[in-house]
């Protein structure tokens, strides 16, 4: 039920046309909350039809640009569910299972995707440091986009445990060396 959530909330940042929200998703919001581009037209059609969304009226175009906004309703609905309780989701990580897996089978190979995992996560990581550094210099306001920084620091918090873990899980190959790659 999140994805609805997740336009509501992109929708009330911004008004924004469904290839506008796309390209938001695959800079922003996807980084936690990854959705196709089917997904979200499949969506803007159905929160428009519940009567959440509306188009935003166009000047005469060649294109059948749309841009939506959010009406009161959609407001309403995604203020509840913000004050909706939810449990934690369980961790579900084909790399862990492997892991379990490996315990009885061996481990031949499974060091390489360890790596491979690794360079991943630094990767995101340093996107991530970037993307604080540029967004959030320390000489702007902290209450002026402190929610979407603690969203950030989130991020930045898994990178960094990912990193650490999977060093850690690294050493138990005795052959390899976790700060190579």
């Amino acid at each position: 039920m999140s994805l609805p959530h997740a336009i509501l909330t992109a929708l009330l940042e911004k008004p924004s046309s469904g290839l506008e929200l796309t390209c938001r998703f695959d800079k922003s919001i996807g980084f936690f909350w990854s959705a196709t581009h089917q997904q979200i037209y499949r969506e803007l059609s159905r929160l428009e039809l519940g009567g959440l969304i509306r188009p935003v009226p166009q000047p005469p175009s060649r294109g059948q640009r749309k841009e939506y906004e959010v009406l009161q309703a959609g407001r309403d609905e995604l203020t509840a569910w913000v004050a909706e309780g939810q449990d934690p989701k369980p961790i579900r990580d084909a790399l862990l299972l492997r892991l379990r897996a490996a315990a009885v089978v061996g481990t031949h190979g499974l060091d390489a995707e360890l790596r491979r995992h690794l360079a991943v996560h630094r990767g995101q990581l340093d996107e991530y440091l970037d993307i604080e550094k540029r967004d959030f210099p320390p000489e702007r306001s902290a209450d002026e986009n402190r929610l979407h920084h603690l969203v950030l620091r989130a991020g930045i918090s898994l990178e960094t445990f990912w990193i650490e873990w999977l060093g850690e899980a690294l050493q138990s190959f005795p052959e390899t060396d976790p700060q190579v790659s």
